[in-house]
């Protein structure tokens, strides 16, 4: 695989060195820089600025169609979200053909690409729920790109959109994402047998978030050893205590493929402690409530990260 390189939609024109300095008399807001694999435009000021290491995000694949896209795919993982104003006097066509030839250049590959509302549809999608609905109605012309790189740590995903103000005086305005794929830092949450078995006694059933998947997936993942480890001693320590394993997902996607993703969880988990740390199958029962369960509302990414676990129930 050829070296990954930063970025930059730049070196094009000397003529922009003017455009610049104007643009210039604007400051980029507090805090802000662009992001490390994507440059600026030319004489764009950052006008908001939002890092988190680890959320959701729905790319766009497909037209928009009265706010919902025809086609997206679910990411999660760091995102940073720039939005520029970009100088006056440069066109929305000729800004786009920059990101587009310098992201190909950097080995990325254009997953979806539109242009004006005829092409990508008129609404508010909405794309990062922590930053709220994307603003997809620019009547004087918008265009966008989802984008793709593969890379050994990790692959990256860009989400470009452009639109164009009414008053041409004002030039337009971009809304850059990178999304940078990667699990959840594990073993912020800790689980130990002791615990476990308070709530079972208590309440019936206890939630473990030390159980990690990758999304859409069920394969368990291994830094949730730890977890697992608490679960076997539970039962090793209580020898008569019999328990569904009851898998429980967040809202994301439809009822069918939630309620089968979650059964499929709760099987691996029942797998993993009977063949790997030897739990007589009898005593476990695997079961999937998707996201039937909720315990947080789903409208955030914190609450649906709290109905994304695996219950464990008191037969």
């Amino acid at each position: 695989m050829k070296p990954f390189r930063r970025i930059a939609a730049v070196g094009f024109l000397a003529a922009l060195t003017a455009a610049a300095g104007a643009a210039q008399a604007k400051e980029d807001v507090e805090g802000s820089k662009d992001h490390p694999l994507v440059s600026r435009y030319p004489g764009s000021v950052i006008s908001d600025y939002h890092v988190a290491e680890f959320d959701e995000f729905t790319l766009p694949l497909g037209k928009l169609q009265d706010s919902t896209l025809g086609k997206s795919q679910h990411l999660e993982g760091k995102i940073t979200r720039i939005a520029y104003d970009v100088p006056s006097g440069r066109s929305i066509l000729e800004v786009y053909r920059n990101f587009e030839s310098a992201l190909r250049k950097g080995g990325f590959e254009i997953l979806y690409a539109c242009a004006n509302n005829d092409g990508c549809g008129n609404g508010n999608p909405t794309l990062y729920a922590a930053s709220g609905a994307d603003d997809w109605g620019w009547s004087a012309g918008h265009r966008y790109l989802s984008a793709k790189l593969s890379r050994p740590e990790g692959d990256v995903y860009v989400s470009l959109h452009i639109g164009q103000w009414s008053d041409l005086s004002r030039g337009s305005s971009i809304v850059l994402y990178v999304v940078e794929v990667k699990p959840m830092e594990g073993d912020l949450v800790t689980v130990n047998a002791e615990a476990l078995a308070g709530d079972i006694g208590r309440a019936g059933h206890s939630a473990v978030y030390g159980i990690y998947f990758d999304t859409g997936k069920a394969d368990v993942q291994p830094q949730s050893d730890a977890a697992l480890r608490e679960i076997a001693k539970l039962l090793s320590q209580n020898v008569q205590l019999k328990l569904l394993v009851v898998g429980h997902t967040d809202n994301v996607g439809t009822l069918a493929s939630n309620m089968d993703l979650s059964k499929r969880r709760a099987d691996a988990v029942v797998q993993a402690l009977t063949t790997k740390y030897g739990i007589a199958a009898a005593r476990l029962s695997a079961q999937g409530a998707g996201p039937l369960a909720p315990v947080a509302s789903n409208k955030t990414e914190p609450g649906r990260a709290k109905n994304r676990r695996v219950e464990l129930v008191e037969q």
